[in-house]
């Protein structure tokens, strides 16, 4: 049910490496000692460093100003935590560096709003080599790359601050008191649902039922939300699901329907929700391409994995 991507700002520089010349095969990534490291092929950036303790934010050091190549990186301190993992969600915290005069762009630092959109996959990292760079990491370090853009030439430095898994189904207390009159949903093995309408008909409010409470951080409405999904119309037409696509789908709350954005603020991490949408909350008289008509109360059972 997205209308378009948002990724937060260190997803976007990732994204922005990624479209170099790092970009290959990921057979050797997150191999420490495989002998075709991708980060051979990619340069180091000179007379960079950083001083302070591992975990906090790093004093970056260099003489202005210095040219820095895209893609080019530093490891600058060695973590002190956790090994990442493969799998592994992890957040960072950065600092951006303008090459020309030193002079700091911006910082996640002093409100302490790291960026936890870095999901430790093939899928997710385009480039083998900053997959690679990440997932030799452990928590508390920080390395640096080099970012050119049409604005300004600057070093991102990112800490990683901590680590997590994402949930791969709701995960929680199963709610008691659904009311009898909703749509029944039932749970294949792996989690995905199928659904009974139980007479179920149009809708002129929006219809929020947890069906699992998980007890992860409370969905916010600026929140970008990971989750399993499976949308139908009421007569029981299946129109749209992550689950056959055999991947999870991220959004930002503020980039989806409104059933959506109302429906899943709030809501717990872990937590199975089932949504019923009236028209004017889904996508009106207008419909959606050639499976949602015009004027329909949509049914979603939503699975928040993570949010961030």
């Amino acid at each position: 049910m997205r209308t378009m991507t948002n990724h937060p700002f260190a997803a976007r520089v990732i994204a922005a490496c990624c479209s170099l010349a790092l970009c290959c095969g990921l057979a050797a990534c997150g191999d420490s000692n495989a002998s075709d490291s991708k980060l051979d092929d990619v340069n180091q950036i000179p007379g960079l460093t950083a001083e302070g303790e591992p975990g906090e934010k790093p004093t970056i050091s260099f003489h202005a100003p210095m040219t820095v190549e895209d893609g080019a990186y530093a490891i600058l301190q060695k973590g002190n935590g956790d090994a990442v993992e493969i799998g592994d969600r992890v957040c960072a915290q950065y600092v951006a560096v303008n090459t020309q005069d030193g002079s700091e762009m911006l910082s996640t630092w002093e409100d302490d709003t790291p960026d936890c959109s870095i999901l430790v996959t093939q899928d997710n990292i385009d480039s083998s080599a900053l997959y690679e760079l990440i997932a030799r990491q452990r928590i508390n370090a920080t390395f640096a790359v080099g970012v050119n853009d049409s604005d300004a030439s600057y070093i991102m430095a990112l800490t990683l601050v901590s680590k997590s898994q994402d949930y791969t189904r709701a995960t929680g207390e199963p709610v008691a008191d659904v009311p009898a009159d909703l749509p029944i949903v039932t749970l294949d093995e792996d989690g995905k649902p199928s659904i009974d309408m139980n007479g179920q008909g149009d809708v002129d409010e929006l219809v929020v039922q947890p069906l699992i409470k998980g007890d992860g951080a409370v969905v916010e409405s600026d929140d970008t939300v990971r989750a399993h999904y499976t949308g139908w119309l009421l007569d029981g037409t299946q129109f749209d699901s992550s689950w056959d696509r055999g991947e999870p789908s991220d959004f930002a709350l503020s980039d989806v329907i409104a059933g959506w954005q109302e429906g899943l603020a709030g809501q717990t991490v872990g937590s199975q929700v089932l949504l019923v949408v009236p028209p004017d909350k889904g996508y009106g008289s207008s419909g959606s391409g050639d499976t949602i008509p015009g004027d329909a109360t949509l049914v979603f059972v939503v699975d928040i994995l993570a949010a961030y």
